[in-house]
């Protein structure tokens, strides 16, 4: 099993989840957070006053998902959020070792 987090812009987030959905993905968990990469954020201008935003808002999306699906997971993100400018965002995959539904006691892959 595998446990996918991908940091996108926030207006990639619909696409991103139909694409995942088609994909068989059963269920996602998205956060809105802010940070900085590369893109090191911008000015603007408020009440004629030029000030530095360095945190931009962006969306967390975390998927478990099995390991055959990994490569149909990394596809559907990368293919949809991709405009080929800084500030795209990132995939982190890590193992995942076990996961246990609640409600059921259900584990592995059975909880997903």
């Amino acid at each position: 099993m595998k446990f996918v987090t991908a940091i996108l812009r926030p207006h990639q987030l619909d696409g991103v989840r139909e694409g995942l959905l088609e994909a068989g993905v059963s269920g996602i968990t998205v956060t809105e957070v802010k940070g900085f990469g590369r893109q090191k954020g911008h000015t603007e201008m408020y009440r004629g006053a030029e000030y530095q935003v360095d945190f931009l808002p962006k969306i967390k999306l975390e998927i478990a998902i099995t390991a055959f699906k990994l490569e149909d997971v990394i596809k559907v993100i990368t293919s949809i959020a991709n405009s080929g400018k800084v500030g795209d965002g990132k995939i982190f995959v890590a193992n995942l070792e076990k996961v246990i539904r609640i409600r059921t006691g259900e584990t592995d892959q059975e909880a997903l």
